[in-house]
């Protein structure tokens, strides 16, 4: 930021310096007037940038988290905070890859003059808006003045999602937890009675049995556990056939994840180089934002690998991967998963039928758009 000299006018600067030196050197008086010309133009151009701008700029988003498609507009109001009336001024505005130009009329002291932009919201991503720049400068554009009065924002264009209601609710159970096979002396479903041992708590004495056989007995239970579900989603470029397909498996994977929010079921979503926060769906859908493929990215192959690694008390793992993967090598990425968990692999391959075939505790599910994710929910669990 500051005053930037364009190579226009460092050219200009160069020839006149240039000629005025010649000219007196070579005794050529036309070719000094030259450069006493374009030196005149370089100074009178440094003066209409002098000057002192006082602007307060507001950069304000309706909303920073909108979906794909919807509307998203943005204002940018800026207020003369001098005591004096202000030179007009163009502002320039990032909105994404693309520079939003705004003109600022000269303003009276404490006026003020707003501009409305939209946002293009038809992909899914991060879009960065700002900083606001405002640029005074010549005509000619040899310099110009920059000064940047906001800090960037940030809009994050969720992926669609599709709610699924109950389509997963006798996949995605045990609210209250299932039993294990490990003993408990404190937990919640009672399993067998043994022998009072010192150090017992003594609320769980069974005075009934206690008093026919004469010996203290104590309840025994069995441990339980919430279901975890974890959500993997492939992100290797070598898994999808196209863009779209990404997007398909993003959106699949975003609306398994809202719906285990909503039904307050514990989930982790493993995406990209980490996790993907869970605290709330609005959370979850921005770091969705963010999402994208890459030739280092996971592949099918190991995301069984990398559910076991972060998340290896999953009770139900969902292996999300484009259309390109084979059978075999979908088999292959959900083999790493431990005997207990149940596995869902779902294929997004773009135009295809619902398809669900299961063996044990695999399940390959296939779905050709967004809308048929709750159908082959159904079909995984019915």
């Amino acid at each position: 930021m500051g005053l930037r000299v364009a190579p226009l006018g460092w050219g200009v600067t160069v020839l006149a310096l240039g000629a005025l030196v010649a000219g007196r050197l070579l005794g050529w008086g036309e070719l000094a007037a030259v450069g006493v010309a374009l030196l005149g133009v370089v100074v009178a151009s440094l003066l209409m940038t002098v000057g002192r701008t006082r602007y307060a700029v507001v950069l304000d988003l309706a909303d920073n988290r909108v979906r794909i498609g919807q509307r998203a507009v943005g204002r940018v109001d800026v207020r003369n905070a001098a005591r004096r009336r202000s030179l007009p001024s163009q502002v320039d505005l990032p909105v994404g890859e693309r520079v939003v130009e705004l003109a600022v009329p000269s303003l009276p002291p404490g006026g003020a003059h707003d501009d409305l932009f939209a946002v293009p919201t038809d992909r899914r991503a991060v879009i960065v808006v700002g900083p606001v720049v405002s640029r005074r400068g010549d005509p000619l554009g040899l310099l110009q003045r920059r000064l940047r009065w906001t800090e960037p924002a940030e809009l994050f264009v969720h992926p669609e999602v599709v709610a699924l209601g109950g389509a997963n609710a006798g996949l995605l159970r045990d609210l209250e937890g299932q039993a294990t096979r490990d003993l408990s002396d404190s937990d919640l479903n009672f399993h067998a009675l043994r022998d009072y041992v010192a150090g017992d708590d003594r609320r769980y004495i069974h005075w009934r049995t206690t008093a026919r056989r004469g010996a203290l007995m104590v309840k025994q239970f069995e441990d339980t556990r919430r279901t975890l579900t974890s959500i993997a989603l492939a992100t290797a470029t070598t898994d999808y056939a196209h863009p779209d397909e990404l997007e398909l498996a993003v959106s699949v994977a975003a609306s398994i994840a809202v719906q285990a929010i909503r039904d307050e079921r514990d989930v982790e979503v493993l995406a990209g180089p980490g996790r993907l926060r869970t605290a709330t769906p609005p959370l979850l859908l921005d770091d969705c934002s963010r999402l994208s493929w890459s030739p280092a990215g996971a592949g099918a192959v190991l995301l069984g690998r990398r559910v076991v690694r972060e998340t290896p008390d999953a009770s139900v793992a969902f292996l999300v991967t484009g259309g390109t993967p084979t059978d075999a090598e979908l088999r292959l990425g959900a083999r790493a998963l431990p005997a207990g968990t149940r596995a869902v692999v779902v294929r997004c391959a773009l135009g295809q039928e619902v398809a669900v075939r299961t063996q044990g505790t695999l399940t390959l599910a296939t779905v050709g758009e967004l809308a048929d994710l709750p159908r082959a929910l159904r079909r995984v669990v019915g």
